[in-house]
């Protein structure tokens, strides 16, 4: 059965380069390969979720300058739909920078996200929900994302947020969500730890809620229970977008297994990201 999926938030346009190392001030240096592709937490967990076999939507700012052309075509060749929350605007999509080191797979990032492309959640097309089976909001798109979340809620589709980073206006959807999935970087007010993020997300009574480690385990809390769950280890060869990817393949997973049974398929997937070059390499072997 396919399922659908809509994803709420940032479009960007990623330049990625694999070279020895990140330049110091004043160097320049020669990368070893190079792609291009869309981004952004969303989108390229709309393509993962759209490459394991489902329908995606995107929901975010996407216009008409000319260089939204490689995104358009990207997302065509992944069959991602894209409900453009601004289709006039002829401001350039942000655009980000980002150097893989190649002995590492680490990456240095330069990107100004969505805060000069935010929407007003009455662009939202009336109809944007019929027949979603899950919602993903990353928070780059906060007003719309809150007015998505409370619609969804209303209509019992499941929410699951990205929580890459804290950002404000979070706490105006998390009663709405029924699947915080949370990198250790997301850190909400008053929290340092990841006990702290449990107690804060668990007082807008989120029934599930996962921390992933990177390359350990996975801490959650489900229904009041806490566990972990392990991921692969492998060789690294580019962690870019590992955390969209694993988004995306929850999102896939959810939605015919068990929390714990999703958390650990999307690690798999997104460990198999991780071992290829770019955000959309490791789509195209078997």
């Amino acid at each position: 059965m396919t399922n659908y999926g809509l994803f709420v938030g940032l479009v960007t346009l990623d330049l990625i380069y694999l070279a020895e190392s990140a330049p110091q001030n004043n160097q320049k240096i020669v990368a070893t390969d190079y792609t291009v592709a869309a981004g952004g937490p969303a989108t390229n967990a709309a393509v993962t979720f759209s490459y394991l076999g489902n329908r995606a939507t995107l929901l975010g700012v996407v216009g008409s300058h000319p260089m939204t052309q490689l995104i358009r075509t990207d997302l065509a060749t992944y069959q991602v739909a894209i409900a453009d929350l601004h289709p006039s605007t002829t401001t350039a999509v942000p655009v980000s920078s980002i150097i893989v080191s190649e002995s590492t797979g680490e990456r240095a990032v330069v990107s100004i996200n969505a805060v000069k492309t935010q929407a007003s959640s009455s662009s939202l097309p009336p109809d944007i929900l019929q027949n979603i089976d899950i919602v993903l909001i990353d928070g780059h798109q906060m007003a719309v994302g809150s007015k998505i979340a409370q619609m969804a809620k209303a209509k019992n589709i499941p929410i699951a947020i990205d929580g890459g980073s804290w950002k404000a206006g979070f706490e105006e959807i998390l009663p709405f969500v029924d699947y915080a999935i949370c990198s250790n970087n997301f850190y909400p007010p008053g929290c340092d730890t990841a006990a702290e993020v449990f107690a804060y997300l668990s007082a807008f009574h989120i029934p599930h809620i996962a921390i992933t480690h990177g390359e350990q385990p996975i801490e959650y809390l489900s229904c009041g229970n806490w566990g972990v769950v392990d991921v692969p280890q492998i060789s690294v060869v580019d962690t870019l977008g590992a955390g969209d990817i694993f988004h995306g393949a929850f999102c896939h997973y959810i939605l015919q297994e068990t929390f714990t049974d999703a958390l650990a398929q999307a690690a798999k997937v997104a460990a198999k990201a991780c071992q290829f070059f770019g955000t959309r390499r490791w789509m195209e072997v078997e």
